[in-house]
């Protein structure tokens, strides 16, 4: 069973960090780019960043660039996140794609105080 298991998120007042991992599990993501969503309340989820298979190549959405750093180790992909905001707040998601698939977790809470 594949499955992809994030955690690390929580309460933070703004301009403090926190590192989220996902974990993945049921079969070799090492072909997959992996990537990081959000949901906020009422809103739909967007893309956050995203790391390719070779972890060479990264792609973050404008509003987190140079805040936010996504790596990989293995099959456990990070998001370190700086100065948080609190538009930050949402339900982050960690996502591996390939050409013929994805994947989703469950998801981990961030919120951040003003």
């Amino acid at each position: 069973q594949v499955q992809l298991i994030e955690s690390g998120g929580g309460l933070v007042q703004a301009g403090g960090s926190l590192r989220l991992s996902c974990a993945a599990s049921g079969r070799t993501f090492k072909w997959y780019d992996m990537g990081w969503y959000r949901q906020a309340p009422g809103k739909e989820r967007e893309f956050v960043a995203q790391i390719d298979w070779s972890g060479g190549s990264t792609t973050y959405i404008d509003s987190v660039k140079g805040r936010f750093t996504i790596s990989r180790n293995n099959a456990i992909v990070y998001l370190q996140m700086n100065n948080l905001k609190p538009e930050d707040t949402a339900i982050y998601y960690c996502n591996a794609a390939s050409s013929l698939t994805n994947y989703w977790g469950q998801g981990t809470q961030v919120t951040v105080s003003s």
